[in-house]
């Protein structure tokens, strides 16, 4: 895609909605910048930040040297003197290496400083099955995220949501994760630059009175074919997409569930201690009178992520199965 000014696209990838984000915040505010492994000459591990080196420079394209705690821990240090980075981060399962600068310090010194500093800036990576990575290079690990308070967490599921919250996430002040599921890069949809995604506030992608499906990332379009597939049985399925995990919305999951009656929590996640499990939590606190049937969660298994594609492919949530546990809920 060529980096123009146009204010609608009918039909654009995910990865040119994101690049189009950052080169837009990048022409607006010389404040900010881009850095991590091969983002400048190579374009991004996915392509993400291609041509921007060519038209903002090595000082605000930076490639860095391969280590996690210094990309992110340089990143703390531009944000708190008035930078705002975006750092990329090729896997969310590397996160690990750097948890101490992510989870120790961005999302403390606020605090830490009495809100005297703040540390404007988006780590930018990428997670979820799809291309035989391996337990190495395919986890879904947005419940670490969660858990942490002081971060927001993004995770959109289309091209119009990925270039309105990622630019929201770099204007903002609050440290913030935004994980891109692998698979989602070269999903097509429209972008209309003046129809805003209003940050912290889930999507009602589809209106159904008989049970509701809630999820986020590239779930959301699986739970999207599977109430396709429900209507074959006379089933009216609402689909909402979370988009933002912190903050959590929690007032449309609750209005939800308490229209429908029944709840199908949907991630890739996994089951226990996961992203699911909060949101099941906050479905029985507030919606226990008027549920017909227990919540159900559907996720990925318990276990390290297969390599190889079949088993890939049936260790997350199947559109098949969605469609399974919606029909077990209700009847």
């Amino acid at each position: 895609m060529n980096i123009n000014k146009q204010e609608f696209f009918d039909k654009i990838t995910f990865r040119d909605s994101l690049r189009l984000a950052m080169y837009d915040e990048m022409s607006e505010d010389d404040k900010v910048v881009i850095m991590g492994e091969d983002v400048g000459k190579y374009g991004g591990a996915y392509g993400a930040t291609k041509g921007l080196l060519d038209k903002f420079g090595s000082k605000r394209v930076i490639d860095t040297p391969i280590s996690e705690p210094t990309i992110v821990g340089t990143a703390i240090g531009a944000a708190m003197t008035g930078l705002k980075p975006i750092a990329e981060l090729m896997y969310v399962d590397f996160f690990g290496m750097s948890m101490d600068q992510i989870g120790n310090q961005s999302a403390k010194i606020r605090y830490m400083f009495g809100g005297q500093i703040s540390v404007p800036m988006v780590i930018r990576t990428q997670g979820g099955t799809g291309r035989s990575g391996g337990a190495q290079h395919s986890q879904s690990l947005e419940s670490w995220i969660m858990y942490m308070p002081g971060l927001y967490l993004v995770m959109p599921s289309n091209p119009n949501d990925a270039y309105h919250l990622l630019r929201e996430s770099i204007k903002t002040n609050t440290p913030t994760v935004f994980i891109e599921h692998k698979m989602l890069y070269n999903f097509t949809g429209s972008l209309d630059k003046n129809k805003k995604t209003i940050f912290g506030k889930a999507n009602k992608v589809k209106n159904g009175n008989d049970i509701s499906i809630i999820t986020y990332s590239r779930m959301t379009n699986f739970a999207l074919e599977a109430a396709k597939l429900l209507e074959n049985n006379n089933i009216s399925a609402e689909v909402i997409d979370l988009r933002t995990l912190n903050p959590l919305d929690k007032k449309t999951i609750i209005e939800s569930v308490n229209k429908t009656n029944h709840a199908l929590v949907l991630s890739e996640g996994h089951y226990t201690s996961g992203v699911a499990s909060e949101i099941t939590s906050i479905i029985f606190e507030n919606c226990f009178k008027s549920l017909k049937r227990p919540v159900i969660r559907y996720t990925a298994e318990d276990t390290p992520v297969p390599v190889a594609p079949n088993l890939e492919q049936k260790y997350i949530p199947t559109i098949e199965r969605i469609k399974q546990y919606c029909l077990d809920i209700l009847n």
